[in-house]
């Protein structure tokens, strides 16, 4: 069907709701509108859903929500009767529809006759993850679109690992949802029946006690400034309760709530774009940090799998640190302590995507542990974790990316911003103890391994026109590659799209200059936006910020030109 007899097919469907035909009628005049509603399905890939929350085929509603769970709830009767046994883990944030949807999540699983377990009130994404693993369920889902605006919702599937699907899983869902023929073929139980049959069932607060003690158990020093002054923001998220918890648990005796963003809110009314990779989502807190004088601040995203970091400088202004730099702090942080402590293995290793800066690596090398690379995206990062796990090659310490989100350990198979924002909390306050702020450290850490710089630029293109363009910008990469910048020639050339080495496939593109420095443009998985990575290595501050400057100037040129 193309899109008008798609929209046409939902209007005249018997098991679409009034409600949402009448949605769809408001429509009928606006032919741009039905188009973008109905020209696709919305996707179902690894990131499992995520789209904006309305009426159609290429929306988030609870009827594609529906559609995705019917799909997972075939997979897992595919597994046989001890995997519905075994059930699946549910979770929710603070977006709107984010508890209706897991509840007819939990509802269509049901009615197939999979145990549920779903959390009481919202929570954070790795405590998912680790619900996953504590209750020993085949699958897991959880209601989020990150840190989109909000006019999003998403749903991410999960496998019994932990860890967001792979393709494999994925790609068995997708053969069920091709499969399904109309709306009618999905059943769902009543929710509050489901919980009295108690197929359905609250996750017991145990598993919440549980994973705290187990982030709690992650501290790896005691003599450290428990007065440190800290800015805490959860972005109007989940983050509020577990993140305040454990830092509390730890001793700091001096944690601030921006006010404006600690309760939840759907509408982020106080920051819109509730990214806090966005140096912008710190308004709140800068003023609240400048009247304080405090030292550090932190933000979490709605889902709190990612944590941001801001810290005051030497002239009481605060400077935002990308995900590169924090987790080459963390690296340094966890190895030297481990070290301190005899609590490192030879076959310890650290996880990163191909996107994410060489830092955090150079630094590893020095401790003599092993850097592994995989594609973007927690699902790969784990992966490898859950692969250690069965073939005993290495021991995963320490996953992270570009985009702010890092997992010490290996209990949750994750990004973890309640994790995150301890091990940062402490490593600041460690410091501090020592006179020295993470500025200073990151300062020191440059002078040891090399100025490394590093930038990702964004461009968001929106709608079918968008996509296209996106896709032209990828061909003219990949056929016309910049030679030389500056004086930086071109050295290599990796394209992911059939895949390099061990490493998987995907639309991405790699360009190395022979004195190290690199960029790399990527379409992103989950938003309509393209994306540029640039990281350098000069012979100091000046030198590589220079050779950033080039690379960003010349490749968004190159950009422009693709129309």
């Amino acid at each position: 069907m193309n899109y008008k007899e798609k929209y046409q097919s939902w209007l005249e469907s018997p098991f679409i709701d009034e409600k949402t035909k009448e949605e769809l009628l408001a429509i009928q005049d606006n032919e741009e509108e039905i188009k973008d509603r109905f020209h696709q399905d919305l996707e179902f890939g690894t990131a499992g859903l995520r789209g904006i929350i309305a009426a159609g085929s290429n929306r988030m509603n609870q009827y594609t929500v529906g559609l995705a769970t019917e799909a997972l709830a075939r997979t897992i009767e595919d597994e046989g009767a001890e995997a519905k046994k075994r059930g699946v883990a549910i979770a929710y944030d603070v977006r709107h529809k984010s508890k209706e949807f897991a509840q007819i999540t939990a509802g269509v699983l049901a009615k197939h006759g999979i145990k549920v377990y779903i959390h009481k009130e919202i929570q954070p994404t790795p405590i998912l993850s680790y619900t996953i693993r504590h209750l020993k369920t085949i699958s897991g889902v959880m209601m989020t679109a990150s840190h989109n605006p909000k006019e999003y919702n998403g749903y991410k599937a999960y496998w019994e690992e932990g860890s967001q699907i792979l393709d494999d899983i994925a790609d068995r869902i997708v053969t069920h949802i091709e499969n399904i023929q109309n709306f009618g073929e999905i059943a769902v139980m009543n929710f509050e029946e489901g919980i009295q049959k108690g197929i359905i069932e609250y996750v017991p607060e145990e598993v919440l006690t549980s994973y705290m003690s187990k982030v709690e158990n992650l501290s790896l020093h005691e003599n450290i400034d428990y007065d440190t002054c800290i800015v805490y923001s959860p972005l109007n998220g989940t983050g509020n309760k577990p993140v305040r918890e454990i830092l509390r648990r730890k001793g700091f005796t001096n944690i601030n709530v921006v006010k404006e963003q600690e309760n939840p809110d759907p509408d982020f009314m106080t920051v819109g774009y509730p990214n806090p990779e966005d140096p912008k989502a710190f308004h709140y807190s800068e003023l609240l940090g400048e009247k304080i004088n405090a030292d550090i601040l932190l933000a979490t995203d709605p889902d709190c799998d990612r944590c941001a970091l801001e810290v005051k400088n030497e002239n009481g202004e605060y400077v935002f640190f990308n995900g590169n730099k924090i987790g080459a702090l963390l690296i340094h942080y966890i190895l030297s302590s481990r070290a301190e402590k005899n609590q490192l293995s030879k076959d310890h290793v650290i996880v990163k995507s191909i996107v994410t800066g060489d830092l955090g690596k150079s630094i590893a090398k020095s401790f003599g542990v092993e850097t592994k690379e995989t594609l973007t995206g927690f699902k790969n990062i784990c992966g490898l974790a859950n692969r250690y796990d069965e073939t005993k090659e290495y021991q995963f310490l320490f996953g992270y990316e570009e985009s702010i989100g890092y997992v010490y350990q290996n209990f949750v198979r994750d990004k973890d911003a309640v994790n995150s924002s301890l091990m940062i909390s402490e490593m600041a306050a460690y410091y501090k103890q020592q006179g020295k702020s993470l500025l200073d450290v990151l300062n020191e850490l440059y002078e040891k391994y090399g100025f490394y710089q590093e930038k990702v630029n964004s461009y968001v293109l929106e709608g079918i026109s968008g996509k296209e363009r996106i896709d032209r910008m990828m061909v003219d990469f990949r056929n016309n590659p910049i030679t030389q910048i500056g004086d930086m020639k071109l050295a290599e050339v990796r394209d992911y799209k059939d895949g390099f080495e061990d490493i998987g496939s995907s639309n991405v593109l790699k360009y190395f200059f022979d004195d190290g420095s690199w960029y790399a443009i990527r379409p992103s998985g989950t938003e309509p936006k393209i994306k540029i990575y640039m990281s350098v290595k000069g012979k100091d501050d000046e030198n590589s910020q220079d050779k950033l400057t080039m690379i960003e100037k010349i490749t968004e040129a190159k950009m422009n030109l693709v129309k």
